[in-house]
């Protein structure tokens, strides 16, 4: 039969307080083996009425409608299922699908919680004796231009809200659909593969150069598994959060069994349990706290939120009635044993988010199995969260696919067209990871404006791209941080780094938690190649260019501050060729925060140890030959490394170096070569500035620059020398 769109699915078309109502919906259902019927908004039952005599009554479901606006000219399709009206406002209805996403926009992440999805629960698992079906969470809003198709499979509870806290951040860079499987529905296994299967394939006849992405929570995971088997020609894209593939090795199985013997008075109690075994209650609980509060005033909104969350887990015996519970769970076995038995047929790219602390499914173990069973998977391993990850805090599930390089519109993985920039809280949670760093280097940045007078700040970088930012490459790139957050925090520019393409291979650290080269990627980090520097200059960007490299990241003991450049110039013409303004620029301070003790030629001489290093580098990614000089010489090894009391970073941008209307460089060798001993000489000039001017900083010491944060500013607004 086919679906009819009721309470059970409306409310995710309609906005809140703000949005309006669309007159359009489309809803798939497993029931009727084809796409439902298309309704409009006066003809859609809510609980027995039509939206146009509820909206008379005024009682639409609060907290999804709060208010309606009515409207002469109709209702218009306004995209990833949100509905507007055509004359809420005075101005026109325009396009608003736009290609790029502006630097820190807000993608909402924080503002739901744990308790949003319980809420929402309750209203869409009402019966109504529908199949399984598709909806498109209102939340989700407008997605880019070309943006692929997001399919979410949901757990045990068969919801489809689980990504209730993701859902604002992956509307905008996905068309996002959620699959609801009803309460009381019982299809088995292969009939919800091929309802799924059937709409994957049509997506991809619809675009057949998109990716498909497959976003399995759980069961969902299995689900996902099952249909990429079955469609191995298809490009998918598969996330997996704590696959159910390992259920038969669950911590739970042998209480299984007495959960059908359980009278039904006491089955009220059970899903209140699995709640506390399935989920971290604590990492639910945090979601919307912020980390820059004082520990007190953390802990008491902590308390708050675990007790307005715990009478809200009532709703949970009815998302899982008894019944429903032991069904689920055959489901589950059923399903774990599809998926296992064709993983081999698995072709698809996956990434595998698994948790630390899952009370219900080994989850840790299960995705090394996988990682080893599967052709391409990746692994991003979350120790303190449970099971129920995505409704935890501190997995953000947009920022781990881009920082895993998951995100991609087309069949290639493009760094520069598919770039999504850092949001708002992308940007405060990146930079808190390295925060110890930041604070205790206290970066002062100086540029020199056209007249040739340096000033405190990045006022004399132009605004305005193309522009190529060149430099000297501190030990281990520990200024690149200080660099690209000062950027952010005083111009809203996104530097995009050139990065060795090591960073960007599929080779898994031993690690595999989320880690900081995860987090270079979400921050705008490109391979260094001149395919992408060429496609970056063409789209106005500013980018930065260390041409040391690998060899002056891992410079010798006492190479500091020395410039190991290719002997030819590299960069000038590609610059000239887009008018691009060359930037170089100095920093100092590596020697003021440790003491390097051992470096490449030290470790050499260590038996075992040589060993490892020799290994790195020979599997490392040669990206010059050796006609290019001491640089292309790539060592890969760690340092060892004294500590030191902090001291501080400097930065000092050069005069800015136009290129605009010297076409000649692009014909003439040697003027490019000149323009390029210009550049590096712009560079030594700049350090050569900075060693001397910083002995005169009263705030050089970390000791002192504390002393002023406490008595008068923040950590961002320490003054440093004159210039």
């Amino acid at each position: 039969m086919p679906a009819v769109v009721n309470s059970l699915v409306l409310p995710y078309f309609v906005t809140n307080s703000e949005a309006k109502l669309r007159s359009r919906v489309r809803v798939q259902s497993l029931g009727s083996g084809r796409e439902s019927k298309i309704l409009s908004s006066d003809s859609i039952p809510v609980k027995g009425a039509s939206i146009e005599e509820k909206e008379k009554k005024g009682d639409l479901v609060d907290g999804f409608v709060r208010k309606i606006e009515k409207s002469d000219e109709g209702l218009i399709d306004g995209g990833n299922g949100r509905l507007k009206y055509t004359s809420v406002e005075k101005k026109r209805v325009k396009d608003v699908i736009s290609n790029d996403l502006e630097v820190l926009w807000d993608d909402g992440y924080g503002t739901k919680t744990v308790r949003d999805y319980l809420e929402g629960a309750k209203e869409i698992i009402r019966p109504d004796g529908g199949p399984p079906r598709w909806f498109c969470p209102v939340e989700c809003g407008q997605p880019l231009k070309d943006s692929p198709i997001l399919l979410f499979f949901p757990g045990m509870d068969g919801v489809g809200l689980g990504l209730t806290l993701h859902h604002k951040a992956l509307g905008k860079v996905f068309e996002v659909r959620c699959l609801h499987i009803p309460v009381y529905d019982r299809t088995p296994f292969e009939g919800l593969v091929k309802f799924v299967e059937k709409t994957v394939r049509l997506e991809h006849a619809s675009s057949p150069n998109k990716p498909i992405y497959l976003v399995g929570d759980s069961f969902g995971g299995c689900l996902a598994l099952a249909v990429a088997a079955r469609n191995p020609e298809i490009d998918l894209v598969l996330i997996l959060a704590n696959p159910a593939t390992s259920f038969n090795r669950s911590q739970l199985q042998p209480l299984f069994p007495l959960l059908e013997a359980l009278p039904d008075e006491l089955h009220n109690a059970v899903p209140y349990l699995l709640s506390f075994v399935m989920g971290n209650p604590v990492k639910m609980a945090m979601v919307n706290i912020e980390s820059k509060l004082p520990p007190g005033l953390q802990i008491e909104q902590l308390s708050n939120n675990l007790t307005a969350m715990l009478p809200s887990l009532s709703g949970l015996a009815d998302i899982i009635p008894k019944d429903t519970l032991l069904w689920k769970l055959k489901l589950l076995k059923s399903a774990a044993a599809y998926a296992n038995s064709r993983l081999h047929s698995v072709k698809a790219e996956v990434l595998v988010l698994s948790s630390g602390k899952d009370q219900m499914l080994p989850s840790g173990d299960e995705s090394q199995r996988l990682k080893s069973s599967l052709k391409n998977c990746t692994v991003r391993h979350f120790k303190e969260n449970g099971h129920t990850i995505l409704l935890e805090d501190g997995v953000n599930l947009l920022t781990i696919i881009k920082g895993t390089s998951k995100y991609r519109r087309s069949r290639r993985l493009d760094f520069v067209s598919n770039y999504v920039p850092p949001s708002m809280s992308e940007f405060e949670r990146g930079f808190e990871k390295i925060g110890l760093l930041q604070t205790a280097s206290s970066a002062a940045m100086f540029s020199t404006l056209d007249d040739g007078n340096i000033v405190r700040g990045l006022g004399g970088v132009p605004n305005e791209g193309p522009v190529l930012l060149v430099g000297y490459h501190m030990l281990l790139g520990l200024e690149l941080s200080s660099l690209v957050e000062a950027f952010l925090r005083e111009k809203n520019i996104m530097v995009r780094g050139m990065a060795h393409p090591m960073l960007f291979t599929r080779l898994e650290l031993s690690s595999t938690e989320f880690s900081i080269t995860d987090w270079m990627k979400v921050m705008g980090a490109v391979p260094v190649t001149a395919t992408n520097i060429y496609k970056l200059l063409s789209t106005n960007s500013h980018v930065l260019l260390y041409p040391g490299g690998v060899r002056e990241a891992f410079h010798y003991r006492g190479e500091e501050y020395k410039l190991i450049w290719p002997k030819q110039q590299e960069f000038i013409r590609m610059a000239a060729r887009f008018g691009a303004t060359i930037v170089p620029f100095g920093a100092v301070g590596e020697d003021d925060i440790a003491e390097l003790v051992l470096d490449y030629n030290d470790l050499m001489k260590i038996p075992v140890v040589n060993g490892y290093v020799r290994d790195a580098t020979s599997k490392s990614i040669k990206i010059r030959d050796e006609n290019q000089g001491e640089v292309a010489n790539q060592a890969f090894y760690i340092p060892g490394l004294l500590p030191k009391v902090p001291g501080r970073f400097y930065f000092l941008f050069g005069k800015p170096i136009e290129t605009k209307g010297k076409g000649e460089i692009l014909e003439d060798r040697e003027k490019a070569n000149q323009l390029y001993l210009h550049v590096k000489s712009e560079v030594e000039s700049c350090l050569a500035y900075l060693l001397k001017k910083r002995e005169d900083d009263p705030y050089r010491s970390i000791i002192d620059r504390t002393v002023y944060r406490a008595l008068r500013s923040p950590s961002n607004e320490v003054p440093a020398f004159d210039p």
